[in-house]
């Protein structure tokens, strides 16, 4: 079974988001260089350093699912029913939003956290299940089930916003010394899940 990894970009005071829900001020990483990398649906190429290039590949490459919450998937309008990463995403909500599910898209819907991890389990077999939300992230690292976190953290300070690791309710949770990729305008930051 492949492991189960959060990948966030994240402010260096730990926020996922900005007070307006907007990701923009951590993404600038994505188009600041001049390596070209194509995703999975030619809607979106990212030009980037060969830095943050070479980090960004193992999830266009390796993750065979993606998990997030609804108000991501609201906020990407589902990406237009095809992710970036090209594989099936999982969406745990307790309603599924007018016109889904879509023909043609993989994606799906699970009112239950768990439920959800387990059908990405089954569908991305070896590869990666990717968690894309701070509060799924949180759930499954309280339940002992993530394996991986990796935080692109982006040299920002918000001030306020949505938070990273605001509500962990089993803590300390050990992490292994991290593995570091340092690009321009973030630093790629690998963590293993000590149990």
């Amino acid at each position: 079974m492949g492991k189960v990894v959060a990948a966030l970009s994240m402010s260096l005071d730990g926020f996922v988001a900005d007070e307006y829900d907007s990701v923009a001020p951590l993404f600038g990483w994505y188009q600041n260089g001049d390596v070209e990398v194509p995703s999975a649906d030619p809607r979106w190429t990212f030009h980037m350093t060969e830095a943050s290039a070479r980090f960004l590949r193992r999830a266009l490459t390796e993750c065979g699912a993606l998990i997030c919450g609804r108000r991501l998937f609201d906020r990407t309008d589902g990406w237009g029913g095809r992710h970036p990463l090209g594989c099936p995403v999982f969406v745990v909500s307790h309603s599924i939003p007018a016109g889904w599910p879509r023909g043609g898209s993989a994606t799906t819907f699970y009112p239950d956290p768990m439920a959800a991890l387990d059908a990405a389990r089954a569908e991305a077999g070896d590869r990666i299940v990717g968690v894309s939300t701070p509060t799924l992230t949180r759930l499954y690292l309280d339940a002992g089930l993530l394996d991986e976190l990796t935080v692109s953290l982006v040299p920002v300070l918000l001030g306020e916003g949505v938070g990273f690791f605001d509500t962990l309710t089993v803590a300390p949770i050990h992490l292994s010394d991290p593995q570091i990729i340092a690009g321009s305008g973030v630093t790629h930051l690998t963590y293993q899940v000590m149990r």
